[in-house]
């Protein structure tokens, strides 16, 4: 439709201002690199003269010679400062009055403030928190150059500049669209809103006192501590079979996510122990998982489950521990420089053929440093590794990179013993990967694990996010089982987010381990997501999508969207607006920015900060407050928590191409939200999300 005339006058004015802003630009080139090599020489000849100066021009030369420095300073930090982009000088425009007084500032990825230009950084000027704290029409107090400033926001737009020409701008009054003929339309859409409601919870059963209560996907029968729900009364008989009758063997529960894996994991725990309080009593019983947040989460539901005292740990943790207390003459520090080819090759499951048939056929004493020589003589000896990968894994393995491999380990060994003889003078780190391999070497030749001289011995081992874990892991892991090798295993392929895991299939992985899969129950029914969520989340795995039927028993829900912007800093304001009005409407919800790296969170955290975002947390090693508010997290932390809102952050080409690992992780993400997903994009959408 045609935009009225007097609508118009915003983009009208918008327009006439860029117009301005970009004369401006081209007419006062930043010089690159000025020399500062004049303005060092006059500062060196006021330093000369000033001892022998008057008493009465001492002042002025003083003036002169701190002027001179804060002309250098600002020379040579302009040289490590982006510059304003003329094709694209700024993403928001800030309109104030003070008194009499009417001003503008523009917000950019720079700072310009030379010849009538008022272009700042929104991320360092502290003027930039007027445009992230307040809306249009509201007066402001705040302190600024070491004095309160009171006015009021005239105008508060976000504008879309691409090769100097405006295509967007977006104001209280309307979103204006560019056409291609170069006409201006008002944007027909919905106002975009994190919809209020995901109390209301699409899923409930009734109770004996008629009340009714829901039983996943919200925060009603959680509370405001988001605790995992009861769900037995969900399963279905084949599944309460499995998990109620069945006390030996290796269970496996797979499913989509949200299906409620972990929490059947849970209850079989629970059930075990409430069937035979004596053989699997809590200290008897160990949980081991992905990540820490996953441990914090876990930890807090056993007790409501009447299993308290049970063990809950990340293999990592768990893992060097033992090293720590089975061979304490090595360094406790981990190397995070591992060589690709040496992960993979410490990872692979043919290697524990490799150190089952080493240790049968050499052989060395019965103890720690029986197994640690043991692990030296494998880990660079590439000619048998080679002979031993051709036989049982044809072409996984060159010889140049088996090699390559070796030589990494040999320096490594050549370090670690220098520091068990006392020589620390270089650092001696085992790789992450050593873990895995020193306890199931440690097995082999000495025996059972030990904790203060007492076999470790499990009654029941459940371990969650199977699929991320490596097969000489898990291997560790059922080593540590009693006789009957009681054992639950939850995962699921479509979520298998590390690089390093070799997870094929589960008869595949019951082969690797030694074990007997007693069966594998297969979840289909998700409770956690809404229907528009689950079928955006599947589509974004494409031909990775297992072919199971999956009931989505939540409701419909609000759609996901899709949001692009050409500035980090427009899609934080953006983001400020609709995340406190949802807080003001939603004060028990639980909010989740995901982000694909480390400084893209600290970007999005400081940006909501300036907003004023109620409730705001930075998440920092998967140190999660299980509490409302809303977390700014890596996306690589989340495995295995669920949030009422979600934003996936810069959902783009770089970020997220399309393969396999992109498309898990994507999926991942997008599943941690029970009632509504958003997604932003700045710069090109992931080819992932095409046709979205």
């Amino acid at each position: 439709m045609a935009v009225k005339n007097e609508k118009y006058k915003i983009v009208e004015e918008e327009q006439v201002l860029l117009g301005k802003i970009r004369h401006t630009l081209a007419e006062n080139p930043v010089v690159v690199g000025a020399s500062d090599a004049d303005t060092l020489r006059e500062m060196d000849r006021l330093r000369l003269e000033l001892p022998n100066a008057k008493e009465e021009d001492k002042a002025a030369l003083l003036r002169q010679y701190d002027r001179l420095s804060h002309v250098l300073n600002q020379l040579r930090k302009g040289r490590n400062n982006a510059e304003v982009d003329p094709d694209s000088p700024y993403f928001a425009h800030l309109r104030l009055k003070e008194g009499e007084r009417v001003r503008d500032l523009y917000l950019g990825k720079a700072t310009r403030i030379d010849n009538g230009l008022r272009i700042i950084d929104w991320r360092n000027a502290p003027v930039s928190r007027l445009f992230y704290r307040y809306r249009e029409e509201d007066e402001y107090s705040e302190p600024m150059g070491g004095r309160i400033q009171d006015g009021k926001i005239l105008a508060r737009r976000t504008v879309g500049i691409n090769g100097g020409v405006l295509n967007r701008v977006s104001a209280p009054q309307g979103v204006f669209v560019k056409q291609t003929s170069g006409d201006w339309l008002v944007e027909e859409r919905h106002q975009p809103k994190l919809v209020e409601g995901f109390e209301e919870g699409p899923l409930h059963h009734a109770q004996a006192d008629g009340q009714r209560r829901r039983l996943a996907g919200s925060a009603v029968d959680r509370g405001p501590d988001k605790h995992l729900p009861d769900i037995a009364a969900l399963l279905d008989e084949e599944q309460f079979e499995l998990i109620t009758s069945v006390d030996s063997g290796l269970i496996a529960i797979r499913g989509g996510a949200g299906s409620g894996k972990t929490t059947v994991a849970l209850h079989r725990a629970a059930w075990l122990a409430f069937r035979d309080r004596e053989r699997f009593a809590p200290h008897k019983m160990a949980i081991v998982v992905w990540g820490r947040a996953l441990r914090d989460y876990i930890s807090t539901v056993l007790p409501s489950l009447g299993v308290d005292g049970v063990r809950v740990n990340t293999w990592s943790r768990w893992s060097q521990d033992f090293v720590k207390r089975l061979y304490p003459f090595l360094p406790r520090d981990r190397a995070d420089d591992t060589p690709e080819i040496v992960t993979r090759l410490k990872l692979h499951p043919g290697l524990i053929q490799i150190l089952e048939r080493h240790v049968s056929e050499r052989y060395a004493p019965p103890t720690a440093q029986g197994a640690f020589d043991d692990w030296a003589h494998i880990m660079t000896d590439p000619a048998a590794l080679f002979a031993s990968f051709e036989k049982s894994h044809p072409g996984d393995f060159t010889l140049p990179q088996l090699r390559k491999a070796a030589d990494w380990t040999r320096a490594l060994n050549y370090r670690l013993n220098d520091w068990i003889e006392g020589d620390r003078s270089e650092p001696a780190e085992l790789d992450v990967e050593d873990d895995a391999i020193l306890l199931f070497l440690f097995q082999l030749r000495v025996g059972a694990l030990r904790h203060k001289r007492k076999v470790f011995s499990l009654s029941h081992l459940v371990v969650d996010e199977v699929q991320d874990f490596a097969p000489i892991e898990l291997k560790v892991l059922v080593g540590t089982l009693d006789k009957q090798t009681c054992a639950t295993f939850a995962g699921d392929t479509q979520q298998q987010i590390s690089q390093k895991s070799t997870f094929g299939s589960w008869d595949e992985l019951f082969e690797q381990l030694g074990v007997e899969g007693m069966g594998v129950s297969t979840l289909k029914i998700g409770y956690r997501s809404t229907q528009r969520i689950t079928s955006f989340a599947r589509g974004l795995l494409g031909d990775l999508a297992e072919d199971e039927t999956f009931t989505v028993a939540a409701k419909e829900g609000p759609r996901v969207e899709l949001f692009s912007f050409t500035d980090h800093g427009a899609c934080v304001a953006f983001l400020g607006d609709s995340l406190k009005d949802l807080s003001r409407a939603e004060p028990n919800a639980s909010i989740a920015i995901i982000t694909p790296d480390p400084s893209l969170t600290n970007l999005y955290f400081d940006g909501l900060q300036k907003s004023e975002v109620p409730s705001l947390r930075k998440v920092v090693e998967q140190k999660f407050a299980f509490e409302p508010g809303v977390e700014v997290v890596q996306i690589a932390d989340i495995k295995g928590l669920e949030f009422d809102y979600v934003v996936l952050v810069d959902v783009n080409a770089s970020h997220y191409p399309d393969d396999p690992h992109a498309r898990r992780l994507m999926h991942v993400g997008a599943t941690r939200a029970a009632h509504q997903l958003w997604l932003t994009s700045v710069g090109t959408p992931s080819p992932i999300i095409k046709g979205f």
